[in-house]
This record gives C-alpha cells, sequence and structure tokens, in this order.
C-alpha cells in the first residue's frame, strides 16, 4: 500500500531528508549541489565542483548518493558517476563517511557535510583505498576538461549546466564564502587516523620484504660458504731423486727384461715342433677300397632285382 505523505512526514527519516533538502535549496552553493529524485527520497544526485589548485580544478563532477532506511542513524554511501582519477566510477566509495565505516559516522552529520567533506577527499592519496583509483595528474586533468559534457541520464543535465544554475542561485542568495559548511574536525582527524595507519601497515610491509631478503642473502651466504676450500691445499708430492746406475747395474736390468720377454708365450702362436696327426692314421688304404668294391656291387645287384636286368 502506498504511502500517504501525511503519513510519509510523521516519520523522523522523512522528516530529516525533508529538511536537509530544503536547507540546501534555500542556501545554495556556487561549488556544489545535491537534491533527492523525485520518485525516491532516498536516492540523491549530486554534482561538484573540483578543489582549487589541484588536478580537478577545471573538473565537474556528477555522483549518488544513498541514503540508507534508518537515516541519519547510519551513514548514506556515495559513488562518482563521471570519471575523474580519483575515485573508480560508478562503485561504492569507502570513507569514513560512508557505510562502510559506520562506526565514524555521526547522526548530526547531514548530507551537505558528507559533500564537503567528499569534495575535499579528492586531493587525498588513494593508496589501495576501496573504489579509489590511482593514476597520473596528466589523466586526472584531462578527465577533468572532459568532466563538463558528462550528462546523467536521470537527470537529463550536463555538468556544466547543473553547475552553472548552482552559481546562479548562490548569486541571487548572496552566499557568501564564508556561510559554507567546514569539514567536521572528527573527519579531518578520522581520515588523518586512516591514513597513519596505512601509512603504519605499508612500512610494516616493507620491513618485512626487506627482512625476508636479508634471509635471502643470508642462506645464499652460507651456501656459498659451502663450497669454499676451508683447509690448506696439500701440495704435490715432489719425486724422490734417483741416483744413477753403474753401467754394470744397466746391463743386469735390461738382461732381466729379456729374459722376461723371452718366457712370455705370444698370443696365438703355434708350435712348429707339434708332430702333425695324418688324416688316415690307424684305417690300411686297401681297407677303404674294398669297401668301395663292395658298396659297388650291391647297388648293382639291387638294380638287377628290381629292372630285372
Amino acid at each position: 500500500m502506498a504511502t500517504t505523505p501525511q503519513a510519509a512526514s510523521k516519520s523522523p527519516t522523512i522528516r530529516r531528508i525533508l529538511r536537509e533538502a530544503a536547507e540546501i535549496s534555500n542556501s545554495p552553493s556556487a561549488d556544489y549541489t545535491a537534491e533527492p529524485l523525485e520518485s525516491d527520497l532516498f536516492e540523491w544526485h549530486f554534482t561538484l565542483r573540483g578543489v582549487p589548485n589541484s588536478p580537478y580544478s577545471e573538473g565537474v563532477y556528477h555522483g549518488r548518493i544513498v541514503l540508507p532506511p534508518t537515516y541519519p542513524l547510519r551513514p548514506p554511501s556515495f559513488r562518482f558517476m563521471t570519471p575523474n582519477g580519483r575515485f573508480e566510477a560508478n562503485r561504492e566509495i569507502c570513507l569514513s563517511i560512508s557505510g562502510h565505516h559506520e562506526e565514524t559516522w555521526q547522526p548530526a552529520w547531514g548530507i551537505r557535510t558528507a559533500i564537503v567533506a567528499l569534495r575535499s577527499f579528492m586531493i587525498t592519496d588513494a593508496k589501495g583505498q576501496l573504489g579509489g583509483y590511482d593514476t597520473t595528474e596528466a589523466v586526472r586533468r584531462r578527465l577533468a576538461g572532459e568532466s563538463h559534457a558528462f550528462r546523467c541520464a536521470t537527470c537529463g543535465r550536463t555538468n556544466a549546466e547543473i553547475i552553472r544554475e548552482c552559481e546562479e542561485r548562490a548569486r541571487e542568495a548572496c552566499t557568501s564564502p564564508s556561510d559554507e559548511v567546514q569539514v567536521p574536525e572528527e573527519l579531518n582527524l578520522g581520515f588523518r587516523d586512516e591514513l597513519e595507519a596505512r601509512k603504519a601497515q605499508a612500512q610494516a610491509e616493507q620491513q618485512k620484504r626487506e627482512s625476508e631478503r636479508q634471509e635471502e642473502a643470508a642462506e645464499v651466504a652460507q651456501l656459498a660458504e659451502g663450497f669454499v676450500q676451508t683447509g690448506p691445499v696439500p701440495a704435490a708430492a715432489a719425486p724422490t731423486p734417483t741416483s744413477p746406475l753403474s753401467p754394470v747395474a744397466v746391463g743386469q736390468r735390461q738382461a732381466a727384461q729379456l729374459g722376461r720377454t723371452a718366457t712370455v708365450p705370444q698370443a696365438g702362436a703355434i708350435s712348429t715342433n707339434s708332430p702333425r696327426r695324418p688324416s688316415d692314421e690307424g684305417v690300411p688304404v686297401w681297407l677303404d677300397r674294398l669297401i668301395v668294391a663292395l658298396v659297388v656291387m650291391l647297388s648293382a645287384l639291387v638294380l638287377k632285382v628290381l629292372f630285372g636286368v
């Protein structure tokens, strides 16, 4: 069932949202603006000018704010829709004023305070922040120049048109820079604490890497030491000097060598003194002839019987 305006006005959250929307409209700023959608009071769109004296100074950036049902007891969430080089486009941002850090949010803060803080956070370093984006200054300046032509499909206007209307309303309302909301000190302190924590974490990681490099160098040194010769290298044994032999001793040595050579038989040598055995030793020649004659006669007899010759 749809909620009637009278019933909705009784909700503390709705009353708070309507009051903040009226306050921003009645006290406009030339540097930013924000308003809820006509179809959804819990979704706001904001447009802000880049921080002066920074790579974003020439840029105009559009974004989206989503309020939780229990706002302002819980913080809103933020995301930029215009590419800017500091925050990723269309991704929720992790800040001390966003839903990622509910412990630092205070219900006394409002949407205007959050936008002013968000604008000041643009000049800080991302350092691995969720939704943060690191790039060169040249890229950020280029994106700043291109940001004026960005058109929100929901709002139906370009960033240049929206910020021009902001300037006109601020002139009509005679709003001075001194009337602008300042970033609460708690946010600055919280953000500085977060930066210090990140810095300490980075230093700890660097020390850990340095310790690992030192341990690795020590291991390499120990391995190299295992191959180093720690004891004295023994000198080569010097040849024992020998006294010259007398002619008689030389002759005796040569005779002994000749004697050893004569006693060693050569491989494959055939002795010529061994008697050669004849192939027909022990069988008379006439017996061989008799056997041959008998074989011939038997063969002839067999042929005669078989063929009747």
